[in-house]
């Protein structure tokens, strides 16, 4: 069970606006309110207050899609982990949350490496997402079991790209920051693809630009033509309408794992239409994956977008980059191949964008 931003908005806009709440688990006698919380995904409006002085803060969508898209159920969570430096409101969305009935307080142990031997030490406060087991509402609850438990932090295998020359350097310095990341994101799933044994195609108009004084279109499996492809060899219409989509994953010579869109800028508007109309004219196979790549916070618009009546026949999945990057280390680092890549492992990346009904 995946926690959604809109279920989280839904569940601090039931709380009291009058009610005062401690931190958790603090020395301190800060304490903050909810002021007004906007349905259907935020932001959040809060006031803090620190020894009679009052302070009114926003909590953004952006600072929720953050956190709701590293909730997993039954896993406790460090907020300050989580958002990092990025936000001075931290302590105080975590007090808000801890109040709705979903979520407990809880301090796990932690396992350390202290001269060449693991230690079990005491905890920081994290929080757990439990929605099946919800507490009453407005208190500050300790989640005893999930006290109990001891996680073990290893360092995040970090992905370095390698240099990039863009063919239209000559954009403004915003547009060229964007237009890299966008490409970036492109190579990484052409690396992934050749990792797992696909084969790649790499939107027309990304082709040119260079890594490490490379043509991207000279990556190891990145193809040179669509209709080379035996399973889009009979449709000449769809190989057209293909050219511009960011990334197509091949397999077997008759398979398509994945149809790609990374909107990193551009809308996920335009990428749904163009994946819609290569849906339209190819050939109709029930195992095609219709993603967008997006950055993380961007989730809740991805998902929005997707929801539109006209792109249900896609199912769009999201990509967030974190998973990306994610899926690139594993490949990499731990040697997975096609041969140990099932559509589950797959899918186990990307999330269906399409609400359903219970």
């Amino acid at each position: 069970m995946n926690l959604s931003l809109e279920n989280l908005v839904r569940a601090v806009s039931r709380l009291p606006k009058d009610q005062w709440f401690d931190y958790v688990n603090e020395k301190t006698s800060t304490q903050v309110r909810v002021i007004a919380a906007t349905l259907p995904e935020g932001p959040i409006r809060i006031e803090r207050k620190v020894k009679g002085s009052l302070k009114e803060l926003t909590i953004s969508r952006q600072m929720l899609s953050r956190l709701t898209n590293a909730v997993q159920e039954g896993v406790p969570i460090n907020i300050d982990r989580i958002l990092g430096a990025s936000y001075n409101s931290r302590a105080a969305l975590e007090a808000i949350i801890a109040r709705t009935p979903e979520f407990y307080w809880c301090l796990p142990g932690r396992i350390e490496l202290i001269d060449g031997k693991e230690a079990i030490k005491r905890g920081h406060k994290h929080l757990i997402w439990k929605p099946t087991e919800p507490h009453a509402p407005l208190q500050l609850t300790e989640h005893q079991m999930s006290s109990q438990m001891a996680i073990s932090e290893l360092p995040v295998q970090s992905v370095v790209y390698e240099a990039l020359t863009l063919v239209d350097s000559d954009r403004k310095p915003q547009d060229l920051e964007e237009n890299r990341r966008h490409i970036q994101i492109q190579v990484l799933l052409a690396l992934i693809g050749a990792n797992l044994g696909f084969r790649t195609w790499i939107a027309a108009n990304d082709r040119g630009h260079r890594i490490m004084g490379k043509a991207i279109a000279d990556l190891p499996g990145v193809i040179s033509r669509l209709q080379n492809e035996k399973v889009l060899s009979a449709y000449e219409e769809a190989a057209r309408n293909a050219l511009l989509i960011d990334v197509i994953w091949f397999k077997n010579g008759r398979l398509m794992p994945a149809v790609i869109e990374v909107e990193q800028s551009t809308g996920t508007y335009s990428g749904l239409m163009r994946m819609k109309r290569f849906q339209e004219s190819g050939p109709a196979l029930s195992d095609i994956r219709w993603v967008i790549a997006a950055p993380d916070e961007d989730r809740a618009e991805v998902m929005r977008k997707a929801n539109d009546p006209q792109f249900a026949s896609l199912n769009p999945r999201f990509f967030p980059y974190s998973a990306i990057e994610e899926l690139y280390s594993l490949s990499t680092r731990r040697g997975i191949d096609g041969s140990a890549i099932t559509e589950k492992f797959l899918d186990a990346f990307m999330e269906d964008c399409i609400k359903r009904s219970v």
